[in-house]
């Protein structure tokens, strides 16, 4: 069969980034778990076992270089594929073979392996993460003090500025970043624990010496570069790693999806676009359409991983006992394929990001709209001194707004509030007096101050020291 002829996951043929794509690879697993016997072994001899060097040199001439048609010969004969690995590698560490898996069950390679790929795993989507924060920097300071309509219930609200709105989206990517840091700094690994966690097999192997056994694991633990390992398991670790990891990843997923709603709405309004490219087509019949694409697929992607976020807690909770096996089969999809879609989501943020379009004569016009509504309080006190009545200045602001806002809606031209005051015999107030009211940047409070401080005392000890990673391409 070609490539053509069977199913492959649109996450690694199309969205994916090929870091992570890679990362998630057989190569990479089945590399893991030789290391992870190599590491057994080396900790057993360590510790007095009678493990060769001729066995150990073996085993570390052969790390990567995995017979994937021995191994599938192997899982066919024993219908298990530790055990077909086991032999594909003592194929070609003969000396090694008496020792390989001594003392463990399959759990001490796969979940270790879990464990690490997932840790390495984040550290790939922060990379992402944080290089989305530093365009974004750039981009909020940019925009630090342009007036733009704030939303509330997706109706116009108090004025804010283009990039104190920035400044929301990346707020929750810090604390996505943070997280995701603790999530890190606190993973254990499985470590060396035996079939139903006890170490009953390793006690065997030292003759009862429990200080040997807790050596070896802090040995194996410190071999594949985890500061402990948990401090109990049943057969496996506990499935709650797995949620707890995956609910870092979802909150990533989720924070990139609200960030591409917003940008999907304000590119309806016409205030702001993701970038568009020379030859790129937004419909096949609509020749004139600019979709917010992108976008789409972030809000497309975002609700897969949201999903498979719920999945985990859910494996967690059928765990009965030691372990039963009904997770293994959708741990393979759920944990490859969440890190995977967060990857592409990640991918095609920074994307969008690098290339927004703001407009600022359509966000100025929108306001211009909407500005004098707003304005009506500071209205009524130039009124108030003036010598005006209170209530009554309220009553005519209010017949004039709701009439002025009709209007807008039948096709005027402009909202024409002040007009309409100016022209009532009994308001006091000048026109000129009214505009100079209308200034947008007297609307936004602190919004520019507020992007300043933001970057300044949380974005940038953030980025200090953090690698620039190289944005990748958006592949389709």
């Amino acid at each position: 069969m070609s490539a053509h002829d069977r199913y492959s996951s649109p996450l690694s043929e199309r969205y994916a980034s090929r870091a992570m794509v890679e990362h998630w690879s057989p190569k990479m697993r089945y590399g893991l778990w030789r290391r992870l016997w190599l590491a057994l072994a080396e900790a057993q001899r360590d510790l007095g076992l009678e493990v060769p060097d001729v066995a150990l040199d073996q085993m570390r001439a052969h790390l990567d270089d995995v017979d994937f048609d021995a191994v599938a010969a192997y899982e066919r004969r024993f219908r298990h594929d530790v055990m077909a690995h086991i032999h594909a590698f003592g194929d070609v560490a003969p000396a090694a073979k008496p020792f390989i898996h001594l003392g463990a069950t399959s759990a001490y390679v796969t979940d270790n392996a879990d464990l690490i790929l997932m840790r390495r795993g984040l550290g790939l989507l922060r990379g992402k993460a944080v290089q989305t924060l530093r365009t974004l920097s750039t981009f909020a300071h940019r925009w630090r003090d342009e007036p733009a309509l704030g939303y509330t219930h997706l109706q116009p609200a108090q004025p804010t500025t283009v990039g104190k709105r920035a400044t929301l989206w990346m707020q929750d990517l810090v604390l996505d970043v943070r997280e995701l840091d603790h999530r890190v700094e606190t993973l254990p690994c499985r470590g060396v624990k035996g079939t139903t966690g006890t170490q009953a097999s390793f006690l065997e192997l030292f003759d009862g010496d429990h200080e040997k056994v807790r050596e070896l694991e802090r040995k194996v633990a410190a071999a594949i570069d985890f500061a402990a390992a948990i401090p109990v398991s049943g057969q496996t670790y506990t499935r709650k790693l797995d949620a707890q990891v995956l609910d870092v990843v979802a909150g990533l997923a989720a924070s990139a999806a609200k960030f591409s709603g917003d940008i999907r709405v304000l590119q309806a309004f016409g205030e702001i676009e993701e970038p568009f490219e020379d030859s790129q087509i937004g419909s096949s019949a609509m020749a004139y359409k600019r979709n917010p694409m992108r976008c789409e697929r972030i809000a497309s992607l975002a609700r897969f991983v949201l999903n498979l976020e719920a999945n985990a807690n859910e494996t967690h909770a059928v765990q009965f006992l030691e372990r039963t096996l009904d997770d293994s089969a959708n741990r393979r999809l759920v944990i490859p394929e969440a890190f995977l879609a967060t990857d592409a989501i990640l991918v095609l943020m920074e994307n969008v990001v690098a290339g927004l379009e703001v407009h600022p004569a359509r966000i100025r016009r929108r306001l211009e709209d909407e500005l004098p509504f707003m304005a009506t309080e500071q209205l009524l006190v130039h009124a108030v001194r003036d010598g005006g009545d209170r209530q009554e200045a309220h009553e005519r602001i209010r017949k004039h707004a709701i009439a002025a806002a009709r209007a807008l809606k039948e096709g005027a031209p402009h909202n024409d509030l002040l007009e309409r005051l100016a022209a009532d015999k009994e308001w006091k107030v000048p026109i000129r007096e009214m505009r100079a009211a209308l200034d947008p940047a007297s609307f936004v409070g602190r919004a520019p101050q507020q992007v300043d401080e933001f970057l300044a005392e949380t974005v940038a000890p953030l980025l200090a020291g953090a690698e620039v990673v190289e944005p990748e391409e958006v592949r389709v």
